[in-house]
């Protein structure tokens, strides 16, 4: 297997609404919100029109971004057997994800996240994470984290307790590493957690500009250039219309953004751009193909309703 991704297994809702529902819901726009009240959930979504549903996640979302260029791999998430479950688990295998996770009744249905898009494109996302926050070190298995080249984390998936055990599970057991920070908010709730991953434990870190410079307190993206270089391992950072940047050791590359883009919803843009780069490191492209890669597939995914090719 070339490439395992572990994450939140989320089915994705979209639904486009207007600038007040945002402020009158009391949401930070562009950003995530965690809802641990399924009657809260419930009564964000019942007026609103659904768009489309998705088999979510951020690295769910990478993952199948890597099947679609043909890289062999597979996914673990843990979902209930209810119906929303098993929609998820069609919808992998339809993008040919071998899904490696045995559904089972949870006291928790299937996470979900709400996805709302606003005329300018911006999402802002609530998600119930239900029993995809529940993930245990039983639910990963040993030989697929041994007999992939790489495991790709995400940030959203990390907290306390028994995810944690997940990840120092996966960690220890991978040949490579990688893993993105997911959202600011993340950042700050895991920042100490975050750090020491970064610095000790991660081959390749994703990030955007905003998350690197919460996660290191940097006043300037000098500094951030000065943090990587220092790191001796792989950062990869989205800069919105700065571009993207590479940094390993003393080796800063970077490449702009594309333009004249029909830019309909930014949902997906980090998921897919990361599956590009990824796909350029299992592929032995050189670090700019790498960086091309990504911003291809992030610049296709923001020109269409959700964070899959179509």
């Amino acid at each position: 297997m070339k490439i395992l991704g572990i994450g939140n297994a989320i089915v994705d809702v979209i639904c486009k609404v207007e600038e007040e529902f945002i402020s009158q819901n009391g949401l930070s726009k562009g950003n995530m919100k965690l809802i641990f009240d399924e009657t809260e959930f419930k009564k964000l979504i019942s007026n609103l029109k659904i768009e489309k549903t998705i088999s979510g996640g951020s690295v769910a979302n990478s993952i199948v971004g890597l099947s679609q260029l043909k890289n062999k791999v597979s996914f673990i998430g843990k979902i209930c057997d209810d119906d929303l479950g098993q929609k998820y688990e069609a919808g992998l295998k339809k993008e040919n994800v071998d899904f490696i996770y045995s559904k089972k009744k949870e006291s928790l249905p299937t996470g979900t996240c709400l996805i709302l898009v606003t005329p300018d494109s911006e999402r802002t996302m609530c998600t119930y994470l239900g029993t995809a926050g529940k993930i245990n070190e039983n639910d990963l298995n040993i030989n697929a984290l041994k007999n992939s080249e790489m495991v790709f984390l995400e940030g959203y998936l990390w907290d306390e307790g028994d995810p944690k055990k997940a990840f120092d599970k996966a960690i220890k057991n991978a040949n490579k590493v990688a893993m993105s920070l997911s959202d600011k908010f993340c950042v700050d709730r895991h920042k100490i957690h975050f750090y020491e991953l970064v610095k000790n434990k991660l081959d390749i870190t994703f990030a955007n500009e905003e998350e690197i410079m919460s996660l290191i307190n940097a006043k300037t993206f000098k500094e951030v250039i000065s943090f990587s270089k220092e790191l001796k391992k792989l950062l990869v950072i989205t800069r919105g219309e700065k571009g993207a940047i590479s940094i390993k050791e003393g080796n800063v590359t970077e490449v702009g953004i594309k333009k004249n883009l029909n830019i309909v919803d930014l949902t997906g843009a980090g998921d897919l751009f990361a599956a590009g780069y990824l796909h350029g490191i299992l592929n032995n492209f050189s670090t700019v193909d790498c960086l091309e890669k990504g911003t291809e597939m992030s610049s296709k995914v923001i020109q269409q309703i959700g964070a899959r090719l179509s």
